[in-house]
């Protein structure tokens, strides 16, 4: 059996699929998408009127460089979508998608259709990119960070770490980009017209000072601008100029002072984005809670060295931002650290660090966020990938019977202890599905090797775990190719 996972994340998600122009009933480039971004739940809905003749078309037209995805197979294997189907069996396009519960939640009390916004970086860099980006159904734009300075970009300015070289799809994004290079009325002006015509979105204007004055002055353009709210960058790690970013950032002091020159300064929403290069984020952060600020934004990227073929600048290296799915849980890290300060009360956050799919999403919220910012998986796959972030935030808010999204806003916060109030009287034994189990020996090798020499793998090639050893680490299940282990009942450790 095909794994569709697998396949799905070897398609090369092209812009105007031939494959999906090979058929006249189906659309299998979307529905393979949908599997890579975490809607294999749903999938089916796209190809479920397409016959072998059709879905042999599409895999023939497929223009991948090593071989053809396996779209006949990977259509047969999608799963069924229970209470969506049509009556041959199959999601009919578009079925009870009226019925799907709203995304709509507050931020700094200003109503947002959905909690997914682009941030402040090349993917809102001009008018016409903004306005695309919102008619494919993105809430809002924090769009790139305004400055009364010259701005001059180095090239190239980009870098990536990929998996076992898969060129097109990394894990880890290194850039070097620095703020909007267009004049600053210019940029107020594409800001103003964007509130104009797309009132129902929200426009917030990123912006960052050298001085006091630099910052009063451009929160004072955007709120005349028509902004719905400024967001203060505390946290670029590139700038040229000392003073400015991360410089700010890492500084509890200064950030209280400017949070609180701006806020003095305008009505409209204020909120402080925080850098993640520095040990103890809630020290700045309650500089600007103290400050008055209405919401905080966090992570900006994290400071780093890459060394790719081609990463220099005319010969010359330097550190940057990194960012992509590989910082996720540090980006994460930081959110706990502030929503679970006992001091900063009645304060919201902006998640912002490695969100690709609608579950990358849900983890923000879950751990506090009233919305999350998205850049570089828009960078890699472009403004569509909204489509499955709100489909399947609104499926999974479906599925456990939620009606208003606010209501998962920080629901896991509870379930967060520090490590010396963890439960240490009970173990979780790994229990091997021998059915799935293919005998590769990895869960051996890395149990021997990286763990508690807990696994045996003879002739038969079959893993046997001896209890006496074993300390329920589980390190055999998270290296396990075929996901043929899982978790055993809790159980009492033995004395």
């Amino acid at each position: 059996m095909i794994h569709i996972h697998e396949e799905a994340a070897r398609c090369l998600l092209c812009a105007d699929a031939p494959c999906s122009k090979a058929c006249k009933n189906s659309d299998p480039a979307r529905a393979i998408r949908a599997v890579r971004f975490g809607n294999e739940a749903i999938a089916r809905q796209w190809v479920a009127q397409a016959d072998e003749a059709e879905l042999e078309a599409a895999e023939k037209a497929c223009i991948h460089y090593d071989r053809p995805i396996r779209i006949r197979e990977m259509v047969k294997a999608l799963p069924e979508t229970p209470g969506q189907a049509g009556g041959d069996g199959h999601v009919m396009p578009g079925s009870n998608r009226a019925s799907l519960p709203s995304l709509s939640i507050e931020f700094c009390g200003i109503r947002c259709e959905n909690p997914f916004f682009l941030a402040s970086s090349a993917v809102c860099t001009n008018y016409e990119m903004v306005a695309r980006a919102f008619e494919a159904g993105w809430a809002g734009v924090f769009y790139k960070t305004i400055c009364l300075q010259e701005i001059k970009e180095v090239s190239p300015r980009f870098d990536a770490v990929y998996d076992n070289g898969n060129h097109g799809d990394f894990y880890g994004f290194r850039n070097m980009e620095q703020l909007s290079e267009n004049p600053v009325e210019m940029d107020f002006d594409i800001l103003k017209r964007l509130k104009q015509n797309y009132p129902t979105k929200v426009v917030v204007a990123s912006i960052m000072g050298q001085k006091e004055e630099d910052w009063i002055e451009l929160a004072k353009m955007a709120e005349a601008a028509g902004c719905d709210a400024v967001e203060l960058n505390f946290s670029c790690p590139q700038m040229r100029l000392a003073g400015m970013g991360s410089d700010v950032g890492q500084d509890p002091e200064l950030v209280t002072f400017y949070t609180a020159f701006v806020k003095r300064s305008v009505k409209i929403p204020v909120i402080p984005k925080m850098t993640p290069n520095i040990a103890h984020i809630s020290q700045p952060a309650l500089g600007a809670y103290f400050a008055g600020a209405n919401a905080i934004s966090a992570i900006n990227t994290i400071k780093s060295v890459t060394l790719g073929d081609g990463s220099d600048v005319n010969g010359c290296q330097t550190g940057s931002g990194y960012s992509g799915r590989a910082v996720k849980p540090i980006a994460l890290r930081h959110i706990l650290a502030m929503a679970k300060n006992p001091i900063m009360k009645n304060i919201q956050y902006s998640g912002i660090g490695g969100i690709e799919t609608w579950r990358d999403a849900l983890e923000f919220i879950q751990l506090g966020c009233c919305n999350v910012q998205v850049c570089t998986s828009v960078m890699q796959y472009g403004y569509r990938i909204i489509d499955d972030m709100i489909l399947g935030l609104q499926n999974y808010m479906a599925e456990r019977g939620v009606d208003n999204l606010a209501d998962l806003v920080g629901e896991l916060l509870p379930k967060f202890y520090l490590p010396h109030d963890l439960d240490r009287d009970t173990i979780v034994y790994p229990k091997i599905d021998r059915e799935k189990c293919i005998g590769c020996g990895r869960c051996y090798t890395s149990c021997s090797d990286g763990g508690h020499q807990a696994i045996s793998f003879g002739e038969d090639r079959q893993p046997r775990v001896n209890g006496a050893k074993c300390v329920g680490c589980l390190l055999c299940r998270l290296v396990c190719p075929s996901g043929a282990i899982s978790p055993a009942k809790r159980v009492q450790k033995k004395a």
